[in-house]
């Protein structure tokens, strides 16, 4: 083994852990995409609060447990064959003042 090689695999060694430690607790999300869905489609979104803003974009919000499942949730979006427009990863700050904003303006 090189010494090149040994430092690519601490290297990913580094970046499995890194990935374990941002994992170690669910994700608060929030993902966008161009348009709304009927209530039938909205059911593939069980489990994450979904808003349907007024001008045609779409808000999934919510916990993600883990890469997989915030991947499976991407690949849903893909298949509908909506354009996605934005993923961000919140706070827990961040996310209260979402919760506030949103039920400020729909109630």
């Amino acid at each position: 083994m090189t010494l090149r090689h040994k430092s690519q695999i601490q290297d990913m060694k580094k970046a499995e852990t890194m990935s374990a430690q941002l994992w170690s607790q669910p994700q608060l999300y929030e993902i966008r995409f161009e348009g709304h869905l009927s209530a039938y489609r909205a059911q593939m979104f069980e489990g994450l609060e979904m808003v349907q803003e007024p001008d045609g974009e779409t808000v999934l919000t919510g916990s993600v447990i883990d890469q997989a499942a915030l991947h499976g949730i991407l690949n849903r979006i893909r298949d509908l064959g909506v354009p996605l427009l934005s993923v961000k990863r919140l706070s827990q700050d961040e996310a209260k003042i979402e919760r506030g904003v949103r039920d400020a303006t729909h109630h």
